[in-house]
């Protein structure tokens, strides 16, 4: 039994040794590592600012632009200069899947060609790059403009969705105006044709109404189109009988596109001009009544309810501009049915759309009582933006609409968005830490405190045993 005990304890010390041999060891492996890493850090602080930025290949492009500001000039083949060696692999994987879509728009099959208009809706949205853009802005409006005439559904509505991207980044006015020239004819046939899907239509008016927003000035060009609109969402107009619209979800989507691309272009027109369209002969198919706008807010359908009661609001905002007592006596039943809709409590419609309608009806409301507008605040980066009209709230919304998650990318560099916006010249602000540093700099912190740690607890374990 002694004999067993003392082999016990021989085998245990045996394995404690072992125990500190391997901690010795990691322990100075994880040394090893720490001088390489500040080593390496110590190296590139020396180096040139060109050379002191890795690209981290696994962060998505998106990630990568996010974290950085490109450069406003030129590069090679029109691609954005940038003194960052890390931001210039990122241009480069962009730029490159991006010319593969443009290429890809062209291919026979058509899921190819869906595919590519996806790629090309992504790249736009998320980058600024009108250099890039200028020498291949023809190809990717032939391509556009083909899938218009000749596909049928999903490639259409897909097509029609890079028309508002390409005209806001597009600088040169010449450009535009071959734009519109090319495109407006084939969306106009897009938008009447009844044959064609609800989705490609609705998507079809969205655009029209931009591409005319930023290319048209002429008000003889600006009335057919809104013409157009209005023969559109007139279907979401009270029956004969005073009752609701029986439209679907999907007509309802496609009346309230054509609904916001008009109030859009109705931000174009002087006051006056729109207060004679609405007392006169020459506003008949042009300018909805209050009493057709106060119809569509009883559509069974949220976003035809909202649209109309913002585009009314709107249609005051532009008629006390001119008359302070513009439709006084349209007044009294047009609050009341805004004040039925603001607290409005029906069980039978979804709790989030009910709160969306209560909150945007109280705003319209207000400015219908006390001509007070809402004040919308949006902070981007270091900047804020106020939205303190109807129309520029609208116009906000349908840039929004068309950028997507990419809206602040455009705040804070398109020239166009800026100045509609009234947000001034483009403004510098510094450059944030990569990922890849940020990551860097944690794993030398980590690897640092971990080495500390053992270190530490090495001595206090030296000072009990000495005490011992």
């Amino acid at each position: 039994m002694h004999c067993s005990l003392f082999h016990n304890i021989g085998h245990d010390n045996n394995y404690s040794s072992l125990l500190h041999c391997c901690a010795e060891e990691k322990e100075v492996q994880l040394n090893q590592c720490v001088a390489e890493l500040a080593s390496s850090v110590n190296t590139e602080q020396s180096n040139d600012l060109s050379d002191d930025e890795t690209s981290n290949d696994n962060a998505s492009t998106y990630s990568c632009h996010s974290e950085t500001q490109l450069g406003d000039g030129g590069g090679p083949n029109g691609s954005v200069e940038s003194s960052e060696p890390g931001e210039s692999a990122g241009v480069e994987k962009y730029e490159e899947k991006l010319l593969q879509a443009i290429e890809n728009a062209s291919d026979k099959a058509q899921q190819t060609r869906i595919n590519a208009f996806q790629t090309i809706n992504e790249v736009l949205v998320h980058h600024y790059i009108p250099d890039f853009l200028d020498d291949r802005k023809v190809t990717v409006m032939d391509a556009v403009e083909k899938s218009l005439r000749r596909g049928k559904g999903v490639e259409q509505s897909w097509a029609a969705r890079i028309i508002p991207l390409l005209v806001i980044q597009i600088e040169a006015l010449e450009d535009i105006v071959e734009l519109v020239t090319v495109l407006k004819p084939v969306l106009l046939s897009t938008v009447q044709d009844g044959s064609a899907a609800y989705d490609a239509r609705a998507k079809c008016c969205a655009a029209l109404g931009l591409l005319c927003f930023v290319g048209v000035d002429d008000l003889g060009e600006i009335l057919p189109l809104m013409k157009v609109l209005h023969s559109i969402f007139a279907g979401s107009f009270l029956k004969g009988d005073n009752s609701p619209s029986g439209a679907s979800n999907e007509a309802g989507a496609l009346h309230s596109a054509a609904l916001s691309a008009w109030s859009l272009l109705l931000t174009l027109l002087p006051p006056g001009e729109f207060v004679a369209l609405l007392g006169g002969s020459a506003g008949a198919g042009v300018v909805p009544s209050v009493r057709q706008l106060v119809g569509m807010m009883q559509s069974p359908i949220l976003e035809v309810r909202m649209v109309a009661g913002e585009t009314l609001a709107l249609m005051f905002e532009l008629g006390r501009h001119h008359d302070d007592e513009f439709l006084e006596e349209e007044l009294p039943d047009l609050i009341e049915a805004t004040q039925k809709l603001a607290t409005d409590a029906h069980k039978y419609r979804a709790k989030r759309d009910r709160k969306v309608q209560r909150a945007t009806f109280r705003d319209v409301l207000r400015y219908l009582e006390e001509d007070i507008s809402p004040e919308i605040s949006i902070k981007f980066g270091r900047q804020l933006l106020v939205l303190d009209t109807w129309a520029i709230h609208h116009q906000y919304t349908c840039l929004r609409t068309a950028l997507g998650f990419g809206m602040n990318v455009h705040l804070a560099e398109n020239a166009f968005v800026r100045e509609v916006l009234q947000l001034g010249p483009k403004v510098d602000e510094p450059r944030r830490p990569y990922r890849s540093e940020k990551a860097e700099q944690r794993f030398i912190n980590a690897a640092a405190f971990k080495a500390r740690t053992i270190s530490r607890g090495k001595n206090r374990d030296k000072r009990s045993f000495a005490l011992n």
